[in-house]
């Protein structure tokens, strides 16, 4: 059966350099679980860290990024004198991001990932640059990080240069290149930031500030968080749907488990499982005595289902992304500082993550969309069987719910621009050195943002559900015991916080209530 966690353990800490799950990422960026170096990663990283300072004492052979420019500049040689110079410019000139900064949840993923990734010990940097990264989620240290300006490849630039900016100095320690951080709820520069915090920052050597921004690790926790937040929202279309079913009156044999094990489909199958969970008991389904129901309502498991099976896929490819060694290049050595090779490539391409956020954008917006169908049948006087126009008494002196349907309508239509697939939208970069690019950041902005309209266009049908309920009820004059046990439960919780519409009033609240509660996931405790 599908099931929303609700109840992680926040108190254990978090293993970076360990394997990494997506749900350990949501703890560190939304509870602030604790996080520490797991001993087995330091021995890695100090083994890649020793080859690197060999290369840069030796000055060959050449590799990208210790020893030359980058880009388009990858065949200009560098001093080892110049390593810190380099890193340092590397951070100062790719710093250019635009935009409305980040929310501190993505911000924490972020250094998360990042973290991670190093922690691989691929990357050839120092143990003090995790440690540094990890002190700073530890204490509450979040870079302010604008959120546009990646093209997800050669990763997130822009983006984690902004971040590195605050973990990093140079000889100079000018404040006004030291990035901006929040710390304690006050804005301040990364460098104030960093002191308040008692957190010395870093003069970045040989390949750091490469192995910093060179990775998907932004695009990564947007998507993540956002997979967390839709599968929250798969949960609560199955609740949706049964409150809506019983509200119509509607036909239970479109969620009968024959039908859905000869479909084959998991996803299907553990939605109609939930909805027939949620309808157990209940006295009003099967009333209206229709052989079926509209498809919004018949096809609900076969729509939801899929959407659970594309998170499924989604999910699978988020977990490698933040276990993987993201930049470039990555160093590979037998023993501590011996027999080291760097290979380019182009783990920083988040081609994964784009497609995996386009598939999760289609996913969500269609369980937008169906919904927004089954708010329209409960407000039609026509197909709602029976119950008022616009689910209110005296209609014509009350509106009732139409706009709140007129809401939904715009959300749904805006999703379907939003869940355009970014990936497919290449534009070369870097005088056409990096001539293919994900357009990941994008991706997963534009996802983010049509699971925020999910959010409210389930909380539109959930209060019409409920106002269709209690107008259900009082033409059976009866309460609520005719409501199957999980639909009762989640039906009294909603109406603790938004009330009956006996007349018209102000309703942004009560939508704003009901969106608080799917976010909580407040409402799925009636079945787990």
């Amino acid at each position: 059966m599908l099931c929303y966690n609700t109840r992680m353990s926040l108190e254990s800490s978090v293993s970076v350099g360990a394997p990494l799950t997506l749900d350990a990422v949501v703890r560190v960026a939304r509870h602030h679980a604790p996080v520490q170096l797991d001993a087995a990663a330091r021995k890695k990283i100090t083994a890649s860290r020793a080859w690197v300072e060999q290369i840069v004492a030796r000055g060959e052979p050449i590799t990208y990024g210790i020893n030359t420019g980058f880009g388009v500049f990858a065949n200009v040689q560098v001093s080892g004198a110049q390593a810190r110079d380099l890193m340092r410019k590397l951070i100062l000139s790719h710093a250019v991001g635009v935009g409305p900064a980040l929310p501190e949840e993505v911000v924490r993923a972020t250094m998360l990932i990042r973290a991670n990734a190093l922690a691989q010990g691929f990357s050839g940097v120092r143990v003090e640059v995790v440690e540094t990264l990890l002190e700073m989620l530890n204490r509450g240290v979040h870079p302010v990080i604008p959120a546009k300006g990646s093209v997800g490849a050669s990763g997130d630039l822009a983006p984690l240069s902004h971040l590195a900016l605050v973990l990093s100095t140079d000889e100079k320690d000018d404040d006004a290149e030291s990035g901006a951080a929040i710390f304690q709820g006050e804005r301040l520069s990364g460098k104030t930031a960093m002191a308040r915090a008692a957190i010395p920052r870093l003069i970045l050597q040989a390949k750091e500030g490469l192995a910093l921004n060179n990775g998907t690790a932004v695009s990564t926790a947007l998507t993540l968080l956002a997979d967390a937040d839709a599968r929250n929202l798969i949960a609560h279309s199955a609740l949706a749907t049964a409150l809506t079913v019983e509200a119509v009156r509607g036909a239970a044999n479109a969620f009968d488990a024959r039908i859905h094990d000869a479909a084959r489909h998991r996803g299907q199958q553990e939605i109609a499982a939930q909805i027939r969970a949620w309808l157990q008991g209940s006295q009003l389904v099967d009333k209206a005595q229709r052989v079926q129901d509209a498809y919004s309502i018949r096809c609900a498991p076969q729509v939801a289902g899929a959407a659970l099976d594309a998170l499924r896929y989604a999910t699978a490819r988020l977990e490698e992304e933040i276990n993987a060694a993201t930049d470039n290049p990555l160093i590979f050595v037998q023993a501590e500082g011996e027999n080291g090779v760097a290979l380019s490539g182009g783990n920083f391409h988040g081609e994964s993550v784009a497609m995996s956020a386009a598939l999760l954008a289609i996913a969500v917006a269609e369980i937008g969309s169906i919904s927004e169908r089954r708010t329209f049948r409960l407000l039609d006087g026509k197909l709602n069987d029976g119950l008022p126009m616009m689910l209110v008494e005296r209609g014509g002196l009350n509106s009732g719910l139409m706009m709140a349907h007129v809401t939904a309508a715009a959300l749904v239509s805006e999703n379907k621009t939003l869940a355009h697939p970014d990936v497919l939208d290449s534009i070369p970069t870097s005088a056409n050195q990096e001539d293919h690019v994900p357009m990941a950041a994008n991706a997963a902005r534009h996802l983010r943002e049509i699971v925020w309209n999910v959010e409210y266009i389930l909380a539109i049908e959930l209060v019409a559900a409920a106002q269709a309920l209690d107008l259900r009820l009082r033409n059976e004059g009866k309460g609520s015991e005719m409501l199957g046990q999980g639909t009762r439960a989640a039906f009294a919780r909603l109406r603790a916080d938004v009330p009956y519409l006996a007349e018209d009033r102000v309703m942004d609240r009560d939508l704003d209530a009901a969106a608080a509660l799917i976010h909580a996931a407040a409402l799925l405790d009636g079945v787990q």
